[in-house]
């Protein structure tokens, strides 16, 4: 069983199930990749690993425990770290401070990781001082997954990351999340660019109204013809 796993998931808001015997799961170490067309149930799939959905049918395990139960507080607490989509800063605040709200569970010395996050995006150490709203798209992306950082995440959950940057920021995004991977975090992540977040892909999953339709390797499913003319554009 993966390091992290949601298992036969179905849930949704109200009535309505949006996931449908959804299964997603990554190891340690490794990136997997969410994709599929508007309203299959991405980041609801996202939600409902983090715990902000309630599920009818499946379990989410973590590190070979049921954490379905578990608040999203909690799964913070087990290591999970979540950047969602939008309003993933405190734009007020500068970016040290943001940095420093990510630690809130820790009551041990954060400098170390702060450093390892600055090391990772050196353009947060040279604005550190300045309010998170000032900075570029990007720029706040790195803020709000430096945020995630600093709890020392076992997995980390991006919600399309890349949502509104341009293509040069999304490679340098791409190269991060790598690099956070390399260092052992297991890493979900929902895309709009596909094929782009294929290419970095250990795992990937193609969902369509909210079940999977393909689950394969980022390269397999990139070589797929079938995948590559329905959701790849070609």
């Amino acid at each position: 069983m993966a390091f992290l796993i949601g298992e036969n998931m179905t849930g949704g808001y109200g009535g309505a199930d949006i996931l449908n015997d959804c299964t997603i799961g990554v190891e340690k170490g490794e990136i997997a990749v969410v994709v599929g067309p508007n309203g299959a149930g991405k980041s609801t799939a996202m939600k409902a690993i983090f715990g902000m959905l309630n599920l009818r049918q499946g379990r989410v395990v973590m590190d070979g425990e049921d954490i379905t139960a578990l608040a999203p507080q909690a799964r913070v607490h087990k290591g999970m770290g979540f950047v969602p989509q939008t309003s993933n800063v405190f734009t007020s605040m500068s970016v040290e401070e943001n940095l420093e709200m990510g630690a809130f569970i820790r009551d041990d010395d954060i400098s170390g990781t702060m450093e390892q996050v600055f090391e990772l995006f050196p353009i947060l150490k040279e604005k550190r001082r300045q309010p998170a709203g000032e900075l570029s798209g990007g720029q706040r992306q790195q803020v709000a997954v430096g945020r995630a950082l600093m709890t020392r995440p076992k997995v980390l959950m991006l919600d399309e990351p890349t949502a509104g940057v341009s293509p040069i920021v999304m490679d340098e995004l791409f190269d991060r999340i790598i690099e956070i991977a390399r260092t052992g975090i297991a890493i979900l992540m929902v895309e709009q660019n596909a094929r782009h977040a294929l290419e970095i892909a250990d795992k990937g999953y193609v969902l369509v109204q909210g079940s999977n339709r393909y689950t394969d390797t980022g390269q397999a499913l990139l070589a797929d013809p079938e995948v590559r003319r329905a959701f790849l554009g070609g």
